[in-house]
């Protein structure tokens, strides 16, 4: 009798773990279909463009040029130039970032069609932002006898101002 008892309860047993393991593949079945459109909403997500004006850019190109305008930096710049070799030497290394960047925007993604050019050629995106860095650093070097303790301030908001620029193209 006592083997009949154990026997009915385990198979009762056995229906309740085949029921609820049932449920669980279900669940998960259902779980995984929502994945799968969890993924193409955010495939559909990603495909949505991103506006390239925003007030944060608009912000720092305005302020760029207000900072160019009242500190008369063209000016400034041009006088200084023969005198100081950390000047030559940050414009150089401007000029460099700026054409990497203009390569990897203009001929990389408009020209070649190559969006993800970051992951095909890895070292230009440390190489533009090494060779900006260091013309920052030549820029503060170079102008901080005009401007003093207002030159990283003058030179960030100039930097950040070229940098949005920049980003509107791509």
């Amino acid at each position: 009798m006592a083997t009949a008892l154990d026997t009915s309860d385990l198979q009762q047993l056995r229906r309740r773990f085949q029921l609820e393991a049932e449920s669980l593949l279900e669940a998960s079945a259902l779980r995984g279909l929502g994945a799968e459109a969890e993924e193409s909403t955010a495939v559909e997500k990603k495909e949505k463009p991103i506006p390239r004006l925003n007030i944060h850019s608009a912000f720092w190109i305005l302020a760029s040029i207000v900072v160019t305008y009242y500190v008369e930096f063209f000016k400034t710049v041009k006088e200084n130039i023969q005198t100081s070799g950390w000047l030559l030497v940050g414009i150089s290394l401007l000029i460099t970032s700026l054409a990497i960047a203009f390569y990897c925007i203009l001929y990389l993604e408009w020209y070649c069609g190559i969006g993800d050019y970051d992951i095909k050629y890895p070292v230009l995106i440390p190489l533009t932002t090494a060779s900006f860095i260091l013309s920052g650093i030549c820029f503060n070097i170079a102008l901080w006898p005009v401007w003093t303790l207002f030159t990283p301030l003058i030179l960030f908001t100039q930097f950040m101002g070229a940098i949005m620029l920049v980003s509107l193209l791509g």
